[in-house]
């Protein structure tokens, strides 16, 4: 049995269980709220009828109960009937755009619990190429051409690096390659984890990359969209405080819609799945959101450390004191935001920003924080919502020209 026979049975058999259990478990949670609402409709009869209301209500707990355990066992069932779809022939989910697009989704909303239930729907940090992975020593040798100005992508939550074609037509990377004669890598990885996991994920990645490539490396240059240019930028800081060597060769660090005081969405979760699990009636909706991942959390105020999670409550209201990440010092810094109107300055797009991230977060510039942006180191895109960055003329433009300029470089980091 090949490799990556053996990769589709697992992938199509997890799939299919995480399937039945989930489903299973909305199931459940109707269940919930029909039995919270069921009983405050029954202490309503009993305060006007008296215990003549009893019969009935043991008579509609009893039928419930058991329309519920019948529908959630059938749940779980057809998932295990489903795994037997592993054994037809065909290509792992994780090879194909839409497969791995499912994944990715699953990954954003529950990455850190399929990390410990189901790894083989988590998957490992890795370098891709044609939609499979490459192990970074390797990568050198199945590049067609290794060049020694390096640009690896990153992708954002719940994408994965074929997010970069959205809208059609070439991507950065094939236009970079094409105009600049640099070698752009793809990274695919978990963004249901920790932001600051997959940063030190990330580090070791590149260290990898850099010992096994063909060719000197003269220059690294980080583009990532969303949360990944957060994981650049915790990756940056994590290997400059270890003095891990292939961050000596980082010269740009590009930021496309990056959160980086945090994403409102986020945070309006937060508030709402707190007064959600209040009430019987709406607990297991307040439990659904409370399920969200490790990285989605991680968003509410763009937290880059293990400090700003570890041992603490992540439901607790009270605001975290985020550690404020310094930028890697000689290495240039670029930032790209966005406002689904005309003008940044207008109402609308002052409080939607590109629909997921307002612009004083993915410049780096509030009233509280500054993450130490050069103002005229970044560029806003009107009447463009999170994702047009993925893929827009005026985006690669001032790419082009951003990686083209040198730096001095250092492992070091500013203060």
């Amino acid at each position: 049995m090949t490799e990556d026979v053996t990769q589709r049975q697992a992938e199509v058999r997890a799939l299919a269980r995480l399937a039945g259990d989930e489903l299973g478990g909305a199931v459940d949670g109707i269940a919930a709220v029909h039995r919270a609402i069921a009983q405050r409709v029954f202490a309503a009869v009993r305060w006007g009828v008296g215990p003549a209301a009893a019969p009935v209500e043991l008579m509609h707990d009893a039928i419930a109960e058991s329309v519920y355990r019948v529908v959630g066992g059938s749940a779980v069932a057809a998932g295990m009937v489903a795994e037997r779809a592993a054994d037809l022939p065909g290509v792992a989910p994780s090879r194909t755009v839409y497969g791995s697009g499912l994944l990715a989704a699953l990954q954003g909303l529950i990455g850190d619990d399929l990390e410990r239930t189901r790894p083989i729907l988590a998957g490992p940090m890795t370098f891709r190429i044609d939609g499979a992975p490459v192990p970074a020593e390797l990568v050198g040798a199945r590049v067609q051409r290794p060049a020694a100005h390096v640009v690896v992508f990153l992708h954002g939550l719940v994408e994965t690096e074929h997010a970069w074609g959205l809208g059609g037509g070439p991507t950065y990377a094939e236009r970079l390659e094409s105009d600049t004669g640099c070698t752009s890598l793809q990274v695919r990885y978990n963004t249901g984890l920790h932001i600051s996991e997959n940063a030190a994920q990330f580090s070791e990645l590149m260290q990898g990359l850099v010992d096994g490539w063909p060719v000197p490396i003269e220059r690294v240059s980080l583009v990532g969209h969303s949360m990944g240019g957060l994981v650049a930028r915790g990756a940056c800081f994590v290997a400059s405080g270890a003095g891990v060597p292939w961050v000596r060769r980082v010269r740009h660090v590009v930021c496309l819609g990056s959160p980086h005081m945090g994403a409102p969405l986020e945070q309006l979760v937060h508030y709402a799945s707190a007064a959600l699990v209040r009430f019987p009636e709406t607990r297991p909706f307040g439990r659904l959101l409370r399920r969200r991942s490790a990285g989605i959390r991680d968003l509410r105020d763009g937290s880059l450390v293990d400090e700003d999670w570890r041992d603490l409550d992540a439901d607790a209201l009270r605001r975290r004191v985020v550690r404020e990440v310094p930028l890697l010092r000689d290495a240039e810094h670029y930032f790209v935001t966005a406002t689904v109107t005309r003008n940044s300055r207008h109402p609308l797009g002052r409080v939607i920003g590109d629909g997921l991230v307002l612009t004083p977060s993915g410049s780096g510039r509030a009233r509280s924080r500054r993450i130490g942006f050069d103002v005229d180191k970044g560029m806003h895109v009107a009447s463009a919502h999170h994702f047009t960055l993925l893929n827009h003329a005026a985006v690669y433009r001032a790419l082009r020209t951003w990686l083209a300029s040198e730096s001095a470089g250092s492992d070091e980091v500013s203060r």
